[in-house]
This record gives structure tokens, C-alpha cells and sequence, in this order.
């Protein structure tokens, strides 16, 4: 594939590699990729039958850890605009036997499909650098969460410290191309992620547009040195 790959049209390209997503991702993270995403399970409020709902949930790797891990959660929603992605995911909610708990359906993070105040917790996993306007999603985030309610993002970010910092562009920049070009064929979807984790507003930068979404108490912890960053923020 050579064609150049937008934001806009990045759903497009996970259809493609749908199919080998999973195990490219465990690679390339070196099996951490799903303590991660356990992790974000660790800032939610502490109430009893949460309902969640995960933008760009992909193969629902979110809303299947947290639900299996967190019994606080007592249904799940992930929506994503890559179908071929869902199909993977149904089949893994399947598989796991947690249908009653969690559903998957086509949407969009930039026009949730779902009524204001519907949601306890909002959380979205390695997708938000993947729109155009991330404010608009915060946003979004905003209006469907209920009062009291908490968004969780987690994303890739810069390191601070210079040599760890020097590796991870070294590998963004030639590992993670060559190895996705090796096991998918595809180099410039892999290609496309270094791409948008190097121009990402991380840091202070995406803290400050959190609370421009009109969200409060909002911080940014550090995972693996910063190579990926949770943030949160609360619905007052």
C-alpha cells in the first residue's frame, strides 16, 4: 500500500489490518499493550453498576479487560467506524462469554450516538490522535457522561527523560514500519503511527484542552515513562 493515509479516513486503514491487529499489537508492545488498558481501570469512581462506554474500541481489548477485571461494571458499550475490526471483536466477547455484558455497534467519537448523561465512565484507548479535532471528542465525551461521571484516554506520548526518549523514536521511526510491513505487508499503515504519536499534543498541551472541554480534576499519569500517558478528567 503507498496511498497516503488522513486522519480522516484512519478507520479505513484498520479494516485493512484488522485481521492481524491483535498480534501486531502484542509485538510491538512486547505483550504490555493489555496491562495498560487494565490500568485505566484503576482511576474509576468506585460505584456500583457502572456503565461504560469505549470510543474506538476496535477489537474491544478495553471493554472486555475492564468488564472481566472490574466487577463495578455492570454493562459495557464499545463503538468504533471500522467494522472489520468489530467482527473481531464480537467474536472475542463471544469467546469470552460476556455478551450480557458487553455490545458493540458502528459509531463515530466525533457524534456519539447516544443521549447526554447516559454514561458513568467514557474512555478511549489509543484513538483520540487519530481525529482531527480531538476537542470535539472531549467534548462528546462531556455530554454523554453523567454528573460525576469520569473520561479516561490513553495514549501514546513523548518521553521525558532524553535517552528513552531517543530509543522510542529510533523504534516509532524503523521498528515498528519494518515489522508491520514484514507481518502485514502494509508499511504505511504502520508507517502512519509514528506519524501521529510524534505529532500528538501530549503532555500539559492535551490537559489543558480536557479542561477547555469543560472537564474538572483532570491529570495525566505517566505509563513506562511516559512512552504512553492516561489521562482523566471528571464531569462536575
Amino acid at each position: 500500500m503507498t496511498e497516503t493515509i488522513t486522519k480522516a479516513d484512519s478507520w479505513k486503514m484498520f479494516n485493512r489490518i484488522a485481521r492481524r491487529y491483535d498480534m501486531l499489537n502484542s509485538i510491538l508492545s512486547f505483550g504490555l499493550h493489555k496491562s495498560w488498558r487494565k490500568r485505566i481501570g484503576r482511576y474509576f469512581t468506585r460505584n456500583e453498576n457502572q456503565v461504560l462506554l469505549d470510543l474506538a474500541t476496535g477489537t474491544a481489548d478495553v471493554p472486555i479487560i475492564l468488564v472481566k477485571h472490574f466487577p463495578e461494571i455492570s454493562k459495557a458499550i464499545g463503538i468504533d467506524l471500522a467494522k472489520e475490526m468489530l467482527t473481531i471483536g464480537e467474536n472475542k466477547i463471544a469467546k469470552f462469554r460476556l455478551r450480557e455484558k458487553i455490545s458493540l455497534s458502528e459509531g463515530d467519537a466525533r457524534q456519539i450516538p447516544f443521549n447526554e448523561d447516559s454514561f458513568d465512565a467514557v474512555t478511549m484507548s489509543f484513538g483520540i490522535r487519530n481525529v482531527e479535532d480531538p476537542l470535539i471528542v472531549m467534548r462528546e465525551m462531556y455530554r454523554v457522561l453523567k454528573r460525576g461521571g469520569r473520561a479516561l484516554i490513553l495514549e501514546f506520548s513523548m518521553p521525558a527523560i532524553f535517552f528513552i526518549r531517543v530509543f522510542y523514536l529510533f523504534y516509532l521511526r524503523y521498528a515498528v514500519p519494518g515489522l508491520g510491513f514484514l507481518l502485514t505487508g502494509d508499511y504505511e499503515a504502520y508507517k502512519y503511527l509514528n506519524h501521529s504519536v510524534e505529532k500528538f499534543p501530549c503532555g500539559s498541551v492535551f490537559c489543558d484542552m480536557f479542561s477547555e472541554a469543560g472537564f474538572v480534576n483532570v491529570k495525566a499519569v505517566p505509563v513506562l515513562f511516559g512512552v504512553a500517558t492516561i489521562y482523566l478528567g471528571d464531569k462536575d
